[in-house]
């Protein structure tokens, strides 16, 4: 779950020859605000989703300087919102998630690029691949490459996040070109310090806004606009970018002893590079390599004449670039074919052909290559003796386990109120057999997972119910489709309920209320119950779908299983047609902690009553059949030893980590399991009656039990 920043947001406002120490991405906002930004957008996604928190919480600084902020409702629209560039010299920058909202922004980028942009327009991309992603493997790189947009790839350390920060705008006002910096999660999250700037004050701002509006025609996408576009790219902004990246020294040329070797490297893997250099012996702890490195900050547009002078003098060099196309592997393969140089570029074989390039990873396949490279003056053992060091002590570990480590999936949170919407349906399949569930993106997707494997398909956020269309019509019952309520006001409520209410579809709904994009971190979304000050207003589901033709809908409560069930059964059963919806209304239990907590400190601070709901098992009760938990799968119900010398079954029982939500209970009850749970209220700060009436019913027990 994502924080509050409102501490660190005060060393957005530190000046110049103060000292920044903190994260990557407030570092990122921090250049911002050096940058004379007019406006800033965005949609929350990992591992970016909390620079849209930062900058919710530092409204007023962004007041002060004239800074237009807006949390947009989808992608799309914040790539939409770099339209104010095209014909203004203003800077603007917004922020998503890829390759999954570049994606769903790739409209608007297409237009941007082609009309050309005045000020210094930036996208500030979360690359989430690899080990830590969360998504389908895809690299920005295609869409830069597609929509001629210059993609910058910086070394994740804070002074080089921050330079490319403010380089960016200067090389997209240099060339009229918007701008991609991509920040893997290590970069977004890595700490570190820089020496800040004064802030800027955008000459154009909410404070000084534009005198007059401009038309330009020829800033139109329309023929014949769009010719003269695709002219200006190649012919004038293309290599205005490469001037511009070559004669500012936007990428970093290292040298070392070993000069007849070297290794080109996109900027956000050189941390990775580095270390296993080290690993092998060929760089100092102050990252000082001996092998020369050319460290390509932008990776998007090359600069062919500077890479032929790295490579000059040089028997053989590493391209490391990670996954698949290796679109500069290949570049720069085809840039020493033309000028007949000599020297060898390996790549892909010796570094694998996809995946993340991790120090596992990098350390033997840099190995490999010097032991093929074979540099003068390098005995080559020593380093290979280092990398099958590693290789043996992984080996050994696997041997020491016995067994394969196994996979720990996400699940849900503790209390969540999505978690009994799967338990209902998973016990309506036990009366009307399987059904065809369309899942979508977001908390709910877990659903897919053990214990209650629901979801045959996942196509998009909010396109739970628009992937139910093709499937729907060819199954003999009804399908039931996912969403959130944060896909419902993203893409769903037009992909998906619209489209089913004009296609006149006979399927049903569920969507989980639970009042926030919570999967990122619980982000305000236009439906939360609770929103920042400067956005009192509250939409409603309902009310837009009734809007729209949906006649059929009913509010559960998402703990209310036995009525889940009802619901879920009347609508699959009725014989109304259309789209039928069920919304699960059920507050985010991680955001409900968040704010009830400080409230119950305070209430216990000061003295008043407080009861907390908690639920067990009674031992001598519980029959180890363990039905309650393949049926709600929370993380706070689990096993012990059975008390009992008569019965070897492990009994079920419910730890510390329970939040008093009830499923256990509603689950047991729905399902017609054993009667082993209860409920207890433990009462803090209890009146003096309650504490009367617990010692009279201590001394009946106790009298009961002799």
């Amino acid at each position: 779950m994502e924080r509050s920043f409102a501490g660190e947001v005060r060393s957005l406002a530190l000046g110049k020859g103060q000292t920044f120490h903190g994260e990557g991405i407030l570092a990122v906002t921090k250049a911002l605000l050096q940058s004379g930004v007019s406006y800033i957008g965005g949609y929350q996604g990992a591992p970016v989703s909390h620079l849209i928190d930062v900058l919710g919480d530092s409204r007023d600084l962004l007041g002060d300087l004239g800074i237009y902020f807006e949390a947009n409702a989808s992608e799309a629209g914040a790539a939409a919102m770099l339209g104010a560039s095209i014909n203004y010299p203003v800077r603007g920058a917004v922020t998503w998630k890829s390759t999954v909202g570049t994606n769903v922004a790739s409209d608007a980028l297409s237009n941007l690029a082609s009309a050309g942009v005045k000020g210094g327009a930036l996208v500030i991309l979360g690359e989430d691949y690899g080990e830590g992603s969360s998504i389908i493997q895809e690299r920005t790189h295609a869409f830069a490459m597609k929509s001629q947009m210059w993609l910058m790839d910086p070394r994740p350390n804070l002074t080089s996040i921050v330079n490319s920060v403010e380089q960016s705008f200067d090389l997209s006002e240099a060339s009229n070109t918007p701008v991609m910096m991509q920040l893997r999660i290590r970069a977004c999250h890595v700490h570190g310090t820089f020496e800040c700037k004064d802030n800027r004050g955008p000459k154009i701002s909410t404070r000084a806004p534009i005198e007059a509006p401009i038309f330009d025609y020829s800033r139109i996408n329309l023929p014949p606009s769009i010719y003269e576009h695709e002219r200006q790219k190649v012919e004038e902004r293309w290599p205005a970018a490469v001037k511009f990246i070559r004669e500012h020294k936007l990428n970093e040329h290292f040298d070392g002893d070993l000069s007849d070797v070297g290794i080109v490297v996109q900027g956000g893997l050189y941390n990775g590079v580095i270390r296993a250099l080290q690993q092998l012996g060929l760089a100092d702890s102050f990252g000082v390599s001996r092998v020369p490195l050319y460290v390509l900050n932008v990776v998007y547009p090359l600069v062919p004449d500077e890479f032929l002078e790295f490579c000059s003098g040089k028997r053989a060099v590493l391209m490391v670039e990670e996954s698949q196309p290796n679109y500069i592997e290949e570049s720069l393969q085809a840039a020493l074919r033309r000028a007949n140089a000599a020297t060898i570029m390996h790549g892909k074989g010796i570094l694998p052909m996809a995946g993340e390039y991790t120090g596992e990873v990098l350390m033997p396949a840099i190995a490999r290559f010097l032991e093929k490279a074979a540099p003068e003056g390098l005995d080559t053992r020593q380093a290979i003796a280092a990398a099958n060091a590693m290789k043996d002590a992984k080996e050994r570990s696997k041997e020491a386990l016995g067994s394969p480590v196994p996979t720990r999936p996400p699940g849900f949170c503790i209390g969540c109120p999505e978690r009994p919407v799967f338990s209902a349906i998973k016990q309506l399949q036990t009366e009307i057999g399987n059904v065809h569930v369309n899942a979508d993106i977001g908390c709910h997707t877990f659903g897919t997972l053990p214990p209650f494997n629901v979801g045959s398909t996942v196509l998009g956020y909010g396109l739970g119910l628009a992937s139910s269309s093709g499937i729907g019509a060819l199954l003999p019952n009804r399908t039931i489709s996912i969403m959130g309520d944060g896909g419902f006001w993203h893409n769903g409520f037009t992909s998906g309920v619209v489209n089913a209410v004009y296609n006149g579809q006979d399927s049903v709904l569920v969507i989980l209320k639970n009042g926030y994009t919570s999967a990122t971190g619980t982000q305000a979304i236009p439906s939360s119950p609770t929103h920042p000050a400067a956005k009192p207003l509250t939409l409603d589901i309902e009310k837009a779908m009734r809007g729209v033709g949906v006649k059929w809908i009913r509010t559960v409560s998402s703990y209310r299983v036995e009525e889940m069930v009802e619901t879920l059964r009347e609508a699959m059963t009725t014989s109304e047609g259309g789209l039928k919806v069920i919304l699960a209304d059920g507050e985010c239990q991680l955001e409900r902690q968040r704010r009830t907590k400080p409230q119950v400190a305070q209430k216990l601070k000061d003295g008043e009553r407080v009861v907390r709901t908690r639920f067990g098992i009674d031992d001598d009760v519980c029959t180890g059949d363990h039905s309650c938990i393949r049926l709600s799968g929370c993380p706070s119900l689990t096993i012990k030893p059975n008390p009992s010398p008569l019965r070897v079954d492990p009994v079920a029982t419910v730890n510390n980590g329970c939040v008093g939500c009830g499923l256990c209970g509603e689950n047991a009850h729905a399902a017609v399991l054993c009667p082993s749970f209860y409920k207890a209220e433990v009462v803090q700060n209890a009146t003096r009656f309650e504490r009367f009436m617990a010692r009279v019913r201590g001394a009946v027990l106790e009298r009961l039990a002799a």
